[in-house]
C-alpha cells in the first residue's frame, strides 16, 4: 500500500457531486454487487421477512430488539464487574525468589528418616 493509499484510508476520499458520471458509474456498479451477493445469501429474503414481522408487530418487534440492546448492556456491565472483582495476587520477582529458598531451606533442614527392615521409619525407640 502506498503513501496515497494511507492517506485515502485515514482522511477518506473527497466526495464528488451525484452529478458526476465517474461516481454515479461506480455507485450503480457497488449496488448491483451488494444486491447479487444478498441474492446469494438470501440476505435479501431474510430482511424482507423481518420488515414483514416487524410491520405486523411494531410494539413486539422494538420490545425485542430494544430488549436484546439492553440483555447485551447487563452482560457487558456485568463482565466488567467480574474482570475488576477478579484482582489475582500479584508477586515480585523478589517475593518469589524468597518463597522458593524458604522452601528449600525448609527441605535441607528436615530430618533424615531412615527405614528399618520392616519397612517403618526408625522412631529410635526399641
Amino acid at each position: 500500500m502506498n503513501i496515497k493509499g494511507f492517506r485515502r484510508m485515514l482522511f477518506g476520499e473527497k466526495m464528488p457531486d451525484k452529478e458526476d458520471p465517474q461516481y454515479k458509474e461506480r455507485y450503480e456498479r457497488d449496488v448491483k454487487a451488494g444486491r447479487r451477493f444478498a441474492r446469494a445469501t438470501r440476505i435479501d429474503q431474510a430482511a424482507a421477512k423481518m420488515q414483514g414481522f416487524a410491520n405486523m408487530h411494531r410494539e413486539l418487534f422494538l420490545v425485542i430488539v430494544f430488549g436484546f440492546v439492553a440483555c447485551g448492556l447487563a452482560w457487558n456491565i456485568y463482565r466488567i464487574t467480574v474482570v475488576y472483582r477478579h484482582q489475582p495476587v500479584r508477586h515480585t520477582a523478589t517475593e518469589m525468589q524468597d518463597s522458593l529458598l524458604r522452601a528449600r531451606h525448609k527441605s535441607l533442614a528436615a530430618p533424615l528418616v531412615r527405614e528399618t527392615d520392616t519397612g517403618q521409619a526408625a522412631t529410635g525407640k526399641p
